[in-house]
């Protein structure tokens, strides 16, 4: 199919309204989810990296690192909820990547709707499938012992602070997706993202005994503040600054990177 044939279709998002742009992200976000219910297995990382780290982390760790699974459950849960999310996230670029490489994006261009909406329903598809994600953790960690000794407000307040992060990084995501040739590509740069962003942060065990080098980098990890944060949110306890270090992580990633992913995407469509 020829460019030239494709360009009558397209729509210059400069002259298509906010609420037409609603209606569109409406639209395919619908669309992402109804893709999902025809193909469940899709939903099995959200449904299922949940349950197994949460098992493998408290039965496997949690004696030698806090001496009880119990103590282990509340230190370690809070911050599963960020990585969770940035697991979800990560996953959103190999997605993206495909919808190029199998001609998704193609069907797209003939179409007249703002081009935009097509990231900004991504990003809303993410979020429900991080919902399901959140409310399976902290349901399945209650069932293994589990205590929220907070409010329901601040229950929500701990998964409203992980879901703007993670959000904040499927624009990374989307940025690989279509800056990389094919999705194991992206799969294989996410996950040198992921890793020492994961590992190398508060999340799993206590700082204090790593070398210095090392809890240099878990103190600016943004990891380490969300994890921080949502232990305060679920414990109890004085709020530190980590709510803001997140805030301003999550403020500044999706400055640095949505530009550069929107940019990208109109260059490609």
């Amino acid at each position: 199919m020829s460019t030239a044939t494709l360009s009558p279709g397209r729509a210059d998002d400069t002259r298509i309204g906010p609420r037409a742009q609603l209606r569109h992200v409406g639209a395919l976000t619908r669309r992402n989810l109804m893709r999902i219910k025809a193909d469940p297995e899709s939903m099995l990382d959200a449904l299922l990296i949940p349950i197994i780290f949460t098992v493998l982390f408290v039965y496997v760790f949690g004696g030698a690192v806090s001496g009880s699974q119990q103590d282990y459950i509340q230190y370690m849960v809070p911050g599963l909820l960020g990585t969770t999310g940035l697991n979800l996230a990560m996953a959103v670029g190999s997605g993206l990547n495909s919808d190029f490489q199998t001609g998704v994006m193609d069907r797209f261009r003939t179409l007249p709707i703002g081009r935009a909406s097509v990231l900004l329903s991504k990003i809303a598809a993410e979020t429900c499938r991080c919902l399901v994600s959140f409310t399976i953790l902290i349901a399945f960690s209650v069932l293994l012992g589990l205590e929220i000794k907070t409010s329901a407000l601040e229950l929500l307040a701990a998964i409203g602070l992980s879901l703007v992060f993670g959000m904040s990084v499927v624009w990374v995501s989307m940025l690989l997706g279509m800056a990389l040739r094919s999705a194991q590509a992206v799969q294989g740069v996410s996950m040198l993202v992921m890793m020492p962003l994961q590992f190398g942060s508060s999340i799993f065990a206590p700082t204090t005994t790593m070398p210095g080098w090392l809890q240099t980098f878990t103190e600016y990890n943004p990891l380490s503040a969300l994890a921080d944060a949502c232990r305060s949110l679920i414990n109890g306890g004085a709020l530190t600054h980590s709510v803001t270090i997140v805030l301003v992580w999550s403020v500044a990633i999706t400055a640095l990177t949505a530009p550069l992913a929107v940019a990208r995407f109109r260059k490609r469509t």
